[in-house]
């Protein structure tokens, strides 16, 4: 089963993981001693991370080396950024509202101008 790659990162402990061999490639026992779950439990983890692509197993004698492969989080920050320039717009935007607030607030001493009313018609109660 190909998961994806936003499974891989939902995770605490896979988070944890991908940060602890993204320096330098472990042995799953190297792996596994950062943390105070079972090694079945992390061996699971692993075969996610594998299945995403973010890990790659390589064995070496009788050791299994995770190395990472971190070109999947590509899709990860594509996507994030499309939120980020939405947001950024919209801060923006409002900052520019709360500036034009804020100058028409000293032009008027400080008096909030009443709110118009918007006429209602007997038809619309």
């Amino acid at each position: 089963m190909r998961r994806d790659v936003f499974q891989a990162i939902a995770d605490p402990t896979r988070r944890e993981i991908i940060h602890l061999i993204a320096r330098n490639s472990l042995n799953l026992n190297a792996v596994a001693g950062n943390f105070d779950i079972s090694r079945p439990a992390i061996s699971k983890h692993i075969k996610i991370l594998t299945e995403c692509g973010l890990v790659t197993i390589r064995r070496h004698g009788r050791e299994r080396y995770c190395i990472a492969n971190l070109q999947s989080l590509h899709d990860v920050s594509r996507w994030i950024e499309q939120y980020r320039v939405f947001w950024t717009k919209k801060l923006d935007a409002l900052e520019k509202h709360l500036e034009e607030a804020h100058t028409s607030n000293k032009k008027s001493g400080g008096r909030v101008a009443p709110k118009k009313r918007k006429k209602t018609t007997s038809a619309s109660r």
